[in-house]
């Protein structure tokens, strides 16, 4: 009994050595579902990517952003042109200490919030991101100052060729359109001058005055802002167009021949200009002349209306860019398009909002981590800019080769699908 009473002994501390404890065990076990969770999403994802029915059309979409990196570069200078703004104005450096790298090396100490606290925040701006690749992908404030005066100086016969493409497109009615353009692009350059002016002006005018005044610079500049985004966007386009064909092209023709394309868009433009300010800023310029209850509340469903409307019809805009159609006629065509493509086009938009989704979650989750660490945020906002950029690229070159697959086939695509 001694004996078996050493053995024992000798034996029970390397059994509690080479045995975990309880609580490892379970610590251990907590982490196999959310391991398992990761590799199934993307596991999910390379399934869906590889056996998608536009795989074609979003490889093609990827050689055509390697060939013309322009397009991300765009998308990413306005949308970090955008943050920087908002940075320097409602995030001030007060000192040196804000931009320590003891910000970033402290990742492990983040306090991470979790995917309930955020996920709510996100679906509405993948939405707005999904249907940006029909309408226009990114914010142009206030790099729209900068272009404004491009415009009126006349950069490389843009000017002219505006007033070309009006008059002969519209007539009569293009004098209207170009009068609507010019003051709004006039609003545009006071804008940034009324929101940095606008504490100095305090003291002469009194602050709902004030803010009537900045609301209604802020409304009549959006019509700029968004157009100039849409001929941007109908640039763009009219590149990934050139890759397709395999056609070279000088930069200010081309410049002058997205500008003859945008009159035709401008129809439809029109419209989801009208609808946004009807909707959406109608009701915020007139809450600060009268007493509107609750109209912040009713914005989110405003967003949602306008990118239904977008989505619904998202073949008019390239439509328009790439044929010499009227609003009528893209409309039909983009029944047309849907009645022959739905299933396509379907897995189109779901890729698109994954893709959205992802990094719009992505971006509220580290900045939710980030809080008032503000080098670390700047840092994060950079390469957010950059990937959002990219993937807004990638997803209109794809859609481009897309649109024009289901327009000619495959099978007449071979030649410029190679370029």
């Amino acid at each position: 009994m001694d004996y078996w009473s050493d053995v024992l002994s000798r034996i029970t501390p390397v059994l509690h050595c080479s045995i975990p404890p309880v609580s490892v065990l379970a610590a251990a076990w907590q982490t196999v579902p959310s391991a398992y969770g990761w590799l199934g999403l993307c596991g999910g994802y390379a399934l869906v990517m590889l056996f998608t029915p536009v795989r074609q059309a979003l490889g093609d979409g990827l050689h055509c952003l390697r060939r013309y990196q322009r397009i991300w570069i765009a998308f990413a200078i306005l949308g970090f042109g955008y943050f920087l703004f908002q940075f320097v104005t409602f995030t001030p450096i007060r000192n040196l200490e804000d931009l320590e790298p003891s910000q970033i090396t402290s990742l492990p100490q983040w306090a991470w919030p979790r995917l309930s606290e955020v996920w709510r925040e996100t679906p509405l701006p993948a939405l707005e991101g999904v249907a940006g690749i029909f309408d226009n992908a990114t914010t142009t404030y206030p790099l729209s100052a900068i272009a404004a005066v491009l415009m009126i100086v006349n950069w490389r016969g843009l000017h002219s060729a505006l007033v070309r493409a009006l008059r002969k497109r519209y007539g009569f009615w293009g004098c209207l359109v170009y009068l609507i353009l010019l003051l709004s692009a006039l609003a545009s350059l006071l804008k940034p001058i009324v929101f940095w002016r606008l504490p100095e002006w305090s003291g002469l005018v009194p602050a709902a005055g004030l803010m009537r005044i900045s609301a209604a610079v802020d409304g009549t500049a959006f019509i700029f802002e968004y157009l100039l985004g849409v001929y941007i966007q109908v640039y763009l386009i009219i590149v990934c167009l050139a890759w397709t064909k395999g056609v070279s092209f000088e930069q200010g023709e081309l410049f002058r021949f997205a500008m003859r394309r945008f009159s035709y868009v401008l129809e439809w433009a029109g419209i989801v200009v009208a609808v946004s300010t009807l909707i959406l800023r109608l009701p915020l310029v007139l809450s600060y002349f009268v007493n509107i209850p609750g109209v912040l509340d009713y914005l989110p469903i405003a967003r949602l209306l306008i990118s239904g409307l977008i989505i619904a019809f998202c073949s008019v805009q390239i439509s328009l860019a790439l044929h010499n159609e009227t609003l009528f006629e893209a409309m039909s065509a983009h029944v047309y398009f849907v009645q022959k493509n739905a299933g396509r086009l379907a897995w189109f938009l779901l890729i698109c909002g994954i893709h959205f989704y992802g990094i719009t979650l992505c971006d509220a989750i580290l900045r939710g981590a980030i809080g008032d660490r503000l080098g670390a945020l700047f840092l994060w906002k950079f390469s957010f800019a950059s990937v959002r950029g990219i993937v807004t690229g990638w997803l209109l070159a794809s859609w481009v080769c897309l649109f024009r697959q289901c327009e000619t086939g495959r099978i007449h695509q071979e030649k410029w699908i190679q370029y």
